[in-house]
């Protein structure tokens, strides 16, 4: 999933912007979600270091705080390496900082023809979501889930496990930062499923890339973000080998 930040010290245009995104990913039903929206550049430093994140990032440049949008950038770059900046400003003159910082940015929207701003930014969010398809395509594998009337493609790198939902015919996907539930099959999974995976239980396949313990006289994996599933006596061996 592509995360969204926006980085305003004006609260009317940080607002705005807020509800011009959120409208479009609305308006275009994508697999995308705003995660912060601030006029304080280390709330987005401080997510994104506690957070595995693929971001697009609307940034003000003069933002009346201890770093400026370019610096926030910067340090963007070392947690998220391949997001998608965007610079949204009154400060024409500064764009060539963007290459002595080095942080590689995908627009430069000014904020003087204000009545073009939501049609850029349209337009960077479309960019971005074709980018990042591509590039989960083309690095990563995928895994890709038909829920409700939306496509929704997840990294296998990101899986934790997939464990069997309450409700009947339904499977529940548990990755480092989101849970899915959706019509299908474990059957059926597992055969789209590289061999990271294993089934370890009839109810759980199991990404063991992404396990932190095996607690063998308790039956349970701890996963690395805390969360817990079985494992059967019977597929314990096969596991653990």
């Amino acid at each position: 999933m592509l995360e969204v930040f926006v980085c305003e010290d004006n609260k009317e245009q940080k607002e705005n912007f807020r509800k011009i995104i959120d409208n479009f990913i609305i308006m275009e039903n994508l697999d995308m979600k705003i995660s912060v929206v601030t006029e304080n550049p280390d709330d987005i430093i401080n997510y994104v270091i506690k957070n595995s994140v693929s971001g697009l990032y609307f940034l003000d440049i003069d933002l009346n705080a201890s770093i400026n949008g370019i610096q926030l950038a910067a340090e963007i770059r070392k947690y998220d390496p391949r997001g998608f900046i965007v610079f949204v400003t009154t400060h024409a003159e500064m764009s060539y900082l963007t290459f002595l910082y080095k942080v590689e940015a995908m627009d430069y929207i000014i904020k003087d023809n204000y009545k073009n701003i939501g049609d850029r930014i349209y337009q960077c969010i479309v960019d971005a979501q074709r980018k990042y398809s591509a590039k989960t395509t083309d690095l990563q594998k995928i895994f890709t889930i038909k829920a409700d009337d939306r496509i929704i493609n997840i990294e296998f790198q990101k899986i934790l496990f997939f464990e069997t939902s309450f409700t009947i015919h339904k499977v529940v996907l548990h990755s480092v930062n989101r849970q899915i539930e959706f019509y299908a099959k474990m059957k059926d999974i597992e055969g789209e499923l590289d061999d990271s995976f294993y089934r370890c239980h009839k109810s759980y396949i199991v990404n063991k890339k992404n396990i932190k313990e095996i607690n063998i006289n308790k039956r349970r994996i701890y996963m690395i973000n805390g969360e817990e599933c079985l494992i059967s006596t019977r597929m314990l061996k096969g596991l653990i080998k």
